[in-house]
């Protein structure tokens, strides 16, 4: 037996959604079909997936390599069926973008590597730098797009930004720690913890004001740029991080693990888009770049 596209599809809404129940709600299919489908891609794979929980399912070590792939795979057919765009992906041209760091990391690696397979004609030239400059060079017409953090987004009156995904703030800490027990942490208890703080896009910011609003008072333990530095402090219990999902991996690269839980009180939604001048006429190759930065948000949403 080989595993299908449908299984990939469902192990993912499951592996991102953390239920089945959530899972199939967003693929409109039966939780049973969901089931099924995951106990039938193990059989077939030889591995277990998930670890079972009364919270619902984790990805085993396993688990997260095959999801790697599953994605991969996904992406592959995707890209399959926009190759038949051949007159779309003979047009040269140039796309001009800007990028944060946080951002380069996590987000743009995947967007970018789609766009190039759709679009491999169009010669794209990239700078990272902070998100003041970066609107700075969009406002003069240096670049055509930049995609970054945009919840921090300040000229909004001559900028225009298009939003594909979205991300909570959530607590890190290592295996076995106390406040793992609990389901949702109350943010008083953060104050008392040492955090391990990540200084880049503005998160250190965010994250002060952030507990600052909810009645508590961050006791930085150590500061980095690094957010592998960030998983390996976590996971060897050095302190907590308070980070957007978006960044989140079960594993440090030393292969230690680590939990992740929501935080009580309203938090605030990070959120990463595309952002252009308002008002400016994009271009074919920019156009394009939006639209693949776009259908992020719809596979994100297991669409």
């Amino acid at each position: 037996m080989s595993f299908t596209l449908r299984q990939l599809r469902y192990f993912i809404a499951v592996a991102e959604g953390g239920t089945v129940s959530g899972a199939a709600q967003g693929l409109s299919v039966s939780q049973s079909g969901v089931t099924e489908a995951i106990k039938d891609l193990e059989y077939d794979l030889g591995v277990q997936l998930f670890e079972r929980h009364r919270r619902g399912l984790v990805l085993t070590y396993k688990g997260q390599q095959f999801y790697r792939h599953a994605l991969k795979v996904l992406d592959a057919v995707s890209d399959a069926r926009q190759s038949f765009a051949e007159e779309a992906r003979a047009q040269p041209g140039s796309l001009n973008f800007g990028v944060t760091s946080l951002v380069a990391g996590y987000v743009l690696s995947d967007i970018l590597a789609r766009y190039r397979r759709a679009f491999p004609h169009v010669e794209t030239r990239a700078i990272e730098d902070n998100g003041d400059y970066l609107e700075h060079l969009l406002v003069g017409g240096e670049l055509d797009v930049a995609v970054m953090v945009i919840s921090n987004l300040r000229n909004r009156v001559a900028l225009q930004a298009q939003v594909f995904e979205r991300s909570r703030y959530r607590l890190w800490m290592p295996s076995g720690h106390p406040l793992a027990e609990a389901e949702i942490v109350d943010v008083a208890r953060i104050g008392r913890e040492p955090l391990i703080m990540l200084t880049v896009d503005e998160i250190e910011e965010n994250t002060g004001r952030l507990l600052s609003a909810l009645g508590a008072k961050p006791n930085v333990a150590f500061r980095t740029r690094s957010v592998e530095a960030v998983r390996s402090l976590v996971a060897t219990g050095a302190g907590l991080a308070l980070l957007p999902d978006l960044v989140y991996r079960r594993w440090s690269l030393e292969g230690d693990r680590i939990e992740s839980r929501a935080v009580s009180g309203d938090l605030p939604m990070v959120e990463v888009g595309i952002v252009w001048r308002r008002g400016s006429q994009l271009g074919r190759a920019a156009k394009d770049f939006v639209a693949v930065a776009g259908a992020n948000e719809a596979r994100a949403r297991g669409g």
